[in-house]
């Protein structure tokens, strides 16, 4: 237990705010590179800023297709939530990421989940009437589907 509670240890002081907010920047800006020297540093994968953001929702927004699937290779908790409860896959819905959406429905990715405008992923894509998304959705769902996969 001794090594395990310096292991936790170590992390809270190397997930400090600015490797927080440098984690994200990297993610938002597309700089895989970052993200593995921080992941590699022990920065967790999964840490928030203050709007309850992670690096996954940057990658996701921002449409950084390899940082997705690194960040859900590397099992980051795919349907964060940030403070108005917009998930990932929210964003890449809502900024037309088809790539991005698909992988992250792929992953896992709840299609159900109510933001605090009382949208689903699903509801952002329509408001900006990004009609291929919901292409894409219906497509990945339907692949889920048929490799008996259930979907939520």
């Amino acid at each position: 237990m001794g090594a395990e509670a310096n292991r936790a240890e170590e992390t809270a002081t190397i997930t400090t705010p600015e490797n927080v907010e440098a984690l994200l920047e990297a993610a938002r800006y597309d700089d895989i590179d970052d993200i593995k020297n921080l992941a590699s540093a022990g920065v967790s994968l999964n840490s928030r800023d203050s709007q309850g953001r992670t690096a996954l929702h940057m990658a996701s927004a921002n449409g950084h297709l390899d940082i997705v699937n690194y960040l859900i290779s590397n099992t980051v908790e795919i349907n964060a939530s940030n403070l108005e409860n917009n998930t990932p896959l929210h964003w890449a819905c809502l900024n037309g990421h088809i790539e991005v959406v698909k992988n992250l429905i792929l992953a896992g990715a709840n299609l159900s989940v109510l933001n605090s405008h009382e949208r689903t992923p699903m509801d952002e894509a329509v408001s900006r009437g990004k009609m291929d998304v919901i292409d894409a959705i219906n497509a990945a769902v339907a692949q889920l589907e048929l490799s008996g996969t259930s979907v939520s």
